[in-house]
């Protein structure tokens, strides 16, 4: 189910930020894969909160009256803060930080656990790293965009750190939470088991542009510039919440979803550049 239907691939529209037919195709399913979500820095509680926690609550209504078995929560990282130790792991408490998709990422979280300790069905959470590759909005298209017009500037003289997960990496993590026993009731996280410096992550993206580097800044001087962006360019992704997480400088540990699951990422970040590079020529964004 998505926004906009695609019979091809047997895709059915619906909005899960309020109950309807939709729900209905999910009857028979062993599983049930949530990854809807309003993703963004931006302000505004209740567009947040509509489809990304009641919108789970939905999801998961239509889960258990279609019989299924397992339910796979797509969260995210974001759930750790934007200040945490190296290594940080899935025992940490989730926080609330004020920035509405963080906090509606934490209450979903929450309306998931709550439904598998209540007995309404077998439930997981996923909490991805930074997403890239082929249909990647946040971490490819957008950078892609914002280099291209020169807009992005990286906040911590680009030394922030980045949790890079390939896509099919990624797939590859799902499909062993939602297949393994080990795999129910629990939290992972799932990235590339790295953690590399924004300015080198993003200076891939310079190099498919035919530029050497992206500018880098103080936090302090990205931050104001974020704000000037905003009264410019309101509904900008470029905000004072975004550049706050690109800033960070903890890294996430994977080491549950190795030993549980026996996750290992297989695609490299080089390689992942590649076929993202490729993706990218194909589509015409570059």
């Amino acid at each position: 189910m998505d926004l906009r239907a695609d019979p091809e691939r047997g895709v059915v529209a619906g909005d899960v930020a309020g109950p309807g037919a939709w729900q209905e195709h999910a009857a028979g399913c062993d599983l049930v894969v949530h990854t809807a979500a309003r993703v963004s820095f931006g302000s505004g509680l209740e567009q947040y909160w509509r489809p990304n926690v009641a919108g789970t609550r939905h999801a998961l209504d239509a889960a258990v009256a279609g019989g299924a078995e397992r339910f796979v929560h797509l969260s995210s990282v974001v759930t750790f803060g934007f200040d945490f130790p190296g290594g940080v792991d899935e025992r940490r408490p989730v926080r609330l930080n004020g920035v509405p998709y963080v906090d509606t990422k934490v209450a979903s979280e929450q309306v998931v656990l709550q439904a598998h300790a209540e007995g309404e069905l077998a439930c997981t959470v996923v909490r991805p790293g930074d997403v890239y590759g082929p249909g990647s909005r946040p971490w490819t298209v957008i950078p892609v965009e914002e280099i291209r017009a020169r807009r992005l500037v990286l906040p911590a003289m680009g030394r922030g750190i980045f949790s890079p997960v390939y896509v099919d990496n990624l797939v590859d993590g799902i499909v062993l939470a939602a297949s393994r026993p080990e795999g129910a009731g629990r939290v992972f996280t799932l990235t590339d088991g790295v953690g590399i410096e924004s300015r080198e992550f993003f200076r891939h993206y310079a190099r498919m542009l035919g530029r050497r580097a992206v500018p880098v800044a103080p936090t302090a001087v990205v931050r104001a510039l974020a704000r000037a962006v905003a009264l410019v360019r309101p509904g900008s992704e470029v905000t004072p919440a975004a550049v706050d997480y690109i800033a960070r400088r903890g890294t996430y540990s994977i080491e549950r979803a190795r030993s549980l699951l026996g996750f290992e990422p297989a695609v490299g970040l080089d390689e992942g550049m590649e076929r993202t590079e490729a993706w990218l020529r194909a589509e015409g964004l570059l």
